[in-house]
C-alpha cells in the first residue's frame, strides 16, 4: 500500500476550522494514518492535526484599520510558513477559506511545483470579482460548497468540484428543539431569542453591544422572553462586560460554545452576517441579520458589492427571505422591531413561518452531499494527475 500523501493545510477562524475538520475526516478515510500540519484550530486538532500556529492568529474583521493593526503579524506568519513548506515540501497544500492569506501563499507554492487546492470558493459572485485572476494563478483545483460555483469558475478556466456544504450534513433536517432546550436548561413553553454577535473579537466589539441594546428593547416588550448567547471561550469575559453595559445584566444567559444547541433551541435569532446565518437557515430559524464594521471598511466593501444581499440565506435564495440591517441601518430600535415581527409570527404560527421553513428546507436539501468523500476523491485525482 502506498503511504498517505503529505498534506499541509491552513484554516482561518472558527468556520474554517470546522470545514477543515470535516475535510480531514474524508482524507483520513481515504488514506488511513494521514497526518496534516500547518495552521488550524481545535476541530482540526481533534483529528490529529499539528498546528504550527493557531487559526485565531489569522482572524481579522473588515478591510482596513483592523487589518492594518494585525498586518505585520499575519505577514510574518505567512513568510515563515512559506519558507517551511518550500523547504519541507508537502504533496498537496489545502487552503481552507481565509483567501486573503491563502491565495497568495498558494500562488507561491504552485509556482514552485506544489499542488494546491482551495476549499471554499471566494465569494467572487458577491463581493470580489477581481479575485478571479488570483484564484486562477493560485489553485490547481477549487472545492466549492455552493452548487452554482463550478460553472462560474469554469467560465474563467478554473477547475472546480461541487462537494456540498459540510454543515448541511452536520445539522439535522429536522432539529430536535426539545433536546436542545433541555441541554440549555430551557423549557418547551419558553419564548427564546438567540443572540449571535460573531466569533471574532473585533466583531464582538462592533456588534455585541448593539445587539444587546436591541435585546434589552425586546425584553421590555416581552418581559418573559429568554435571551441566550453562545460565546467563544476567549470572548466570554468581553461579552459579559458588554451585556452589563447594555443593561441586560443577569437577564442574558451566556453559554460557552454550543452555538448549534442555541440555534436549535431558539424561536428567533438576532445574528451577525457570516457563516452563522447559513447555520441558522439550516436549523430553519427565523432571523434578523445585522452587521457593523469600521466605516472605512464598509465603504470599501460597498464599492465591491455585486448583489443586493449580504446574508448567505438571502444570497442563496436570491431573495430577501429574512431582513438585513447593515451598518447605519443597524440601530437598536430597528433590530428590535424586526425581531419582534418574527416573534409575533412565531407566537401565532403564521403562514410566514411555514413559508420560511419550506424555503430553508429546500436550501438544506440542495447543499447536502457526502462532502468529506467528494472532497477527498477530488484531491486524490489531483495528486494522481
Amino acid at each position: 500500500m502506498n503511504p498517505p500523501p503529505r498534506v499541509a493545510m491552513v484554516a482561518g477562524e472558527t468556520s474554517g476550522d470546522l470545514l477543515a475538520g470535516l475535510l480531514l475526516d474524508g482524507l483520513q478515510a481515504q488514506w488511513p494514518g494521514l497526518q496534516a500540519q500547518g495552521i488550524g484550530g481545535p476541530q482540526m486538532a481533534r483529528r490529529g492535526f499539528t498546528a504550527w500556529w493557531p487559526s485565531e492568529r489569522l482572524a481579522v474583521h473588515g478591510y482596513s484599520m483592523e487589518v492594518l493593526r494585525r498586518l505585520r503579524d499575519i505577514l510574518g506568519i505567512r513568510k515563515q510558513l512559506r519558507a517551511r513548506l518550500l523547504q519541507d515540501r508537502p504533496d498537496v497544500f489545502i487552503g481552507v477559506d481565509a483567501p486573503d492569506f491563502n491565495l497568495g501563499l498558494e500562488a507561491d507554492l504552485r509556482a514552485a511545483g506544489i499542488k494546491t487546492v482551495h476549499f471554499v470558493c471566494p465569494s467572487i459572485w458577491a463581493w470580489r470579482a477581481d479575485r478571479v485572476e488570483k484564484i486562477r494563478r493560485s489553485a490547481d483545483h477549487v472545492l466549492c460548497i455552493f452548487p452554482f460555483e463550478p460553472a462560474l469558475l469554469a467560465q474563467h478556466g478554473i477547475a472546480a468540484t461541487y462537494v456540498g456544504h459540510p454543515l448541511a450534513n452536520v445539522i439535522p433536517m429536522v432539529p430536535d428543539r426539545h433536546a436542545a432546550r433541555a441541554q440549555l436548561g430551557l423549557h418547551d413553553a419558553d419564548e427564546v431569542l438567540a443572540i449571535l454577535p460573531g466569533s471574532r473579537s473585533a466583531e464582538v466589539d462592533y456588534i455585541a453591544l448593539l445587539f444587546f441594546q436591541a435585546a434589552a428593547l425586546v425584553l421590555k416588550a416581552r418581559p418573559a422572553i429568554k435571551l441566550i448567547v453562545p460565546a467563544v471561550p476567549a470572548l466570554r469575559e468581553r461579552i459579559e462586560q458588554l451585556a452589563h453595559a447594555s443593561g441586560l445584566g443577569n437577564a442574558l444567559q451566556i453559554v460557552t460554545g454550543q452555538s448549534h444547541a442555541v440555534l436549535a433551541a431558539c424561536d428567533v435569532t438576532l445574528i451577525a452576517s457570516g457563516t452563522a446565518t447559513l447555520e441558522a437557515a439550516l436549523f430553519k430559524r427565523p432571523m434578523v441579520i445585522g452587521y457593523r464594521m469600521h466605516p472605512l471598511s464598509w465603504w470599501l466593501m460597498r464599492r465591491k458589492q455585486l448583489q443586493p444581499w449580504v446574508g448567505l440565506p438571502n444570497i442563496l435564495c436570491r431573495d430577501f427571505v429574512v431582513p438585513e440591517l447593515i451598518q447605519d441601518a443597524a440601530t437598536p430600535q430597528a433590530l428590535c422591531a424586526a425581531t419582534l415581527q418574527w416573534l409575533d409570527a412565531c407566537a401565532h404560527q403564521s403562514e410566514k413561518i411555514t413559508a420560511l421553513e419550506q424555503r430553508f428546507t429546500a436550501l438544506h436539501e440542495s447543499l447536502q452531499r457526502d462532502t468529506p468523500r467528494l472532497a477527498a476523491d477530488a484531491i486524490q485525482k489531483i495528486l494522481a494527475a
